[in-house]
């Protein structure tokens, strides 16, 4: 069972209306109210997220790629756990070193840490933000409605012919997250891109 904040019932609602809502539900992580986006790579995470960010009046956003790397694409739980959550849930700011991909290393100089406040709102985006280990926290889960299939096609003309091989590795990791920790069943809103604007629906979570 879902430990997230059941959002109130209600029609298909424009993320004008969503940000009202998140800005009335309790904390969730200490005094911060943790908001994921979950969703296949390339579904559009990191546009909405910011999107949202501004909407909330400029909340700050927590990418996952900052905490995953080429050698654990999901294994980054414990990272963010200590990082993040730990400090965010004591009211502290969350002091975290962000993946290089390009080097393929966390940087080694301590000045190069990213900081996060505690700020009334929280914006977490990357694929598996809603995963198990981390619904506790949240406020809110948003799932962002494309098949995997559309959104790799995506992702892959995005990044271009380069890295087709990081595409067959993460595809097949992807499928492996999913398949063992699920997070679409618990979202409390899902959110479709169209022509003009993003529609967000109620979610399976927000029917409970």
């Amino acid at each position: 069972m879902s430990h997230l904040t059941r959002l109130p019932t209600q029609p298909p609602a424009p993320v004008a209306a969503l940000v009202a809502l998140l800005r009335e539900v309790p904390p969730s992580c200490g005094p911060v109210r943790l908001v994921a986006v979950d969703g296949h790579a390339g579904s559009g995470k990191t546009t909405f997220a910011g999107r949202l960010a501004v909407a909330l009046g400029g909340a700050p956003v927590l990418h996952l790629d900052a905490l995953a790397s080429h050698d654990a694409f999901f294994d980054w739980t414990g990272r963010l756990t200590e990082a993040v959550l730990s400090p965010l849930s004591h009211g502290r700011s969350a002091r975290y070193r962000v993946y290089d991909w390009a080097r393929g290393e966390f940087p080694a100089d301590p000045a190069a840490e990213s900081v996060l406040d505690p700020e009334p709102v929280v914006v977490v985006e990357g694929v598996g933000a809603g995963r198990r280990a981390l619904r506790p926290y949240l406020a809110c889960l948003l799932w962002m409605d494309m098949s995997p299939a559309q959104a790799w096609r995506r992702g892959r003309k995005r990044d271009g012919p380069e890295l087709t091989e990081f595409w067959r590795a993460w595809t097949r990791a992807e499928r492996t997250h999913f398949a063992e920790d699920p997070s679409s069943s618990y979202a409390n809103f899902v959110v479709r891109q169209g022509v003009q604007g993003y529609e967000v629906r109620r979610g399976p979570e927000g029917h409970r």
